[in-house]
């Protein structure tokens, strides 16, 4: 066939365009004369005429000649019928993938990563049995994991919706057997059908690879910016528990309980998070029952027991240099020497109503030092007591803060306060980002899962850590790649992982796939050059915390109802913490 390879779009490479440089990242479209365009289909054929149109020999296109302008929608051999018909061999399923999100799981754990684990599946239930009986399929486990990760990122879009959106333009090809979109039912039998399992292996890999990726940069980067650290190189992280709601059926209520009215609360699964507190990226997650129902445990005790999972199933998350950040669900004595015992550190937050006896002199930041006991254990921690002002005002609520960094010289109190109100980002923030990409409930508010029994809940649970990962491994990608600031009070400073906006990310991550499936086929080059504009572009979504106006705002259409009085002005102060025991 020929054509004519015409450059558009900047940052695509490695298709060979004579005169165009292979490093100028262009885009490929072609261009094709409308009078070269051939019906290939016989008129006698009597057939469905389901055919793809053919390029027949052209001769240089004329300025001003009608031209068709034709971007690629998948790479497949070609059927030729007897009667001319034009077709595509396979399926396309067989083609359909997630864009610049895969090629982020990818990148991490290597290429094809979900065809992998798609490969050791063995379906079972109505696909097994239907297998030997019709040999056409329009879903395969690899299609399905990739369906059930979208599901996730796409809260307004139900089960057809995601279809569309995977297989985007390949229902149109003329296939050598007609494929339709598959309807909710046919993707739903696939789910029950793969189980929870694949969709549990992709996110043991993937958070596994997120841990090394995050070591990596401590041991080989030397940009402070890049990382939060206290005294000695700690690496901050948070820890923190979370519920997420799920539609209200007997097998749900049943295995997971509800953390609210036991009569009429929704079901919830109860995830304990571990992230890093400078990117909010995913290191750790484990997840149970909710607690507080009747047959429960409550809030601290359910949090408690998946604290004793994550340290037995995931023990390589508890590095010696990082230092864990936690609320005052106080996670017990023997949780916190268990803990200190992987080499990791703790900076804790304790509830008003623990004890902590002063077993020695103040040190000169106003620290001490308390004894912990309970659970037949004992540790010696160090207090840190604090207040927060906000421009003079300081408010009534005391921080209190336990550690088991002793040396008030290398990690001074006034630090680690400092270092405390990193577990906002790294655990508040890193949540309600996740929460954004999940549905909410019927009549009632919160995000809420889709699937309604137990192991459909687990499957989807995995597949939401996977794809908001990536949605944040796509962050941290595009802050690499990201100009600094050029105006605002971070002018000239990096951009971090951070500053980006998750949810502009996310619905990139989403228009990749709907354009994204073309490049599966093409060169690596030219899917790498593809990511890369996707990056780009990501790198320019930059949240704004304070726009530092210097005009009120103004209104330039009449509204239906009155205004409330603009008496109030928002604007942002540096907080500033105040050591209890010193005279700063």
């Amino acid at each position: 066939m020929s054509f004519y390879p015409v450059p558009s779009r900047p940052a695509i490479a490695g298709v060979e365009v004579p005169g165009v440089d292979r490093g100028a990242a262009r885009a490929v479209m072609v261009a094709v004369p409308v009078s070269a365009l051939v019906w290939p289909v016989r008129a006698d054929s009597g057939g469905d005429g389901r055919s793809a149109l053919l390029v027949a020999g052209t001769s240089p296109i004329a300025t001003g000649e009608p031209v068709v302008w034709c971007t690629v929608a998948v790479t497949a051999p070609a059927v030729v019928r007897r009667d001319g018909r034009v077709q595509a061999q396979g399926r396309p399923c067989d083609h359909a993938r997630l864009g610049a999100a895969e090629q982020e799981l990818d990148r991490r754990c290597g290429p094809g990563t979900i065809d992998r684990i798609a490969a050791a599946v063995r379906p079972t239930g109505k696909i097994k049995a239907a297998t030997k009986a019709r040999a056409r399929r329009e879903m395969s486990v690899a299609a399905t994991i990739r369906a059930v990760l979208l599901m996730t990122v796409m809260p307004d879009a139900d089960s057809r919706e995601v279809l569309t959106t995977l297989l985007g333009e390949l229902t149109a090809v003329p296939w050598q057997r007609p494929h339709a979109v598959p309807s909710p039912t046919v993707l739903s039998t696939w789910r029950a059908a793969i189980g929870e399992t694949p969709l549990q292996q992709l996110q043991w890999e993937l958070l596994a690879a997120v841990v090394a990726e995050h070591r990596d940069d401590a041991e080989h980067r030397d940009d402070a910016a890049a990382r939060v650290e206290v005294g000695g190189g700690l690496r901050l992280g948070a820890i923190d528990g979370t519920v997420t709601r799920m539609p209200d059926t007997a097998a749900n209520r049943a295995a997971f309980g509800t953390a609210g009215q036991a009569e009429t609360g929704y079901p919830q699964i109860r995830h304990l998070h571990a992230s890093d507190a400078f990117t909010r990226a995913t290191l750790a997650v484990v997840c149970g029952p909710a607690g507080g129902d009747k047959a429960g445990r409550d809030k601290g005790e359910a949090e408690q027991a998946l604290l004793d999972r994550m340290l037995a199933e995931q023990p390589q998350v508890f590095d010696p240099d990082r230092l864990w950040i936690m609320d005052r669900n106080f996670p017990g004595v023997p949780r916190i020497a268990a803990l200190l015992a992987t080499g990791s550190h703790v900076l804790v937050r304790v509830k008003s109503d623990i004890r902590l006896p002063r077993i020695g002199p103040f040190a000169a930041d106003g620290s001490y030092l308390t004894r912990l006991s309970g659970g037949g254990t004992s540790v010696t921690m160090r207090v840190v007591e604090y207040h927060v002002s906000i421009d003079g005002a300081t408010t009534p609520e005391l921080f209190c803060l336990v550690t088991d960094l002793l040396d008030h010289t290398t990690h001074p109190a006034h630090q680690l306060a400092q270092a405390y109100r990193w577990r906002w980002d790294g655990s508040e923030t890193a949540l309600r980002e996740a929460k954004s990409a999940i549905h909410d409930a019927g009549p009632g508010t919160g995000a809420i899962l889709r699937s309604h029994n137990p192991e459909l809940i687990r499957q989807e649970h995995a597949a939401w850590i996977v794809a908001t990962e990536l949605v944040h491994a796509a962050t941290r990608s595009a802050a690499a790649i990201a100009q600094p600031f050029r105006k605002g009070p971070r002018t000239g400073q990096p951009v971090a992982a951070r500053h980006l906006s998750f949810t502009t990310a996310r619905r990139i991550l989403i228009a990749t796939v709907r354009a994204g499936t073309a490049t599966a086929s093409l060169p690596a080059p030219t899917r790498a050059a593809a990511h890369q504009r996707a990056l780009t572009v990501i790198a320019t979504a930059r949240v704004t915390t304070d726009r530092h106006r210097r005009r009120d705002h103004k209104i330039k259409s009449r509204q239906p109802f009155p205004h409330a009085p603009r008496g109030i002005t928002t604007r942002t102060a540096p907080a500033q913490v105040h050591v209890c025991g010193t005279a700063a």
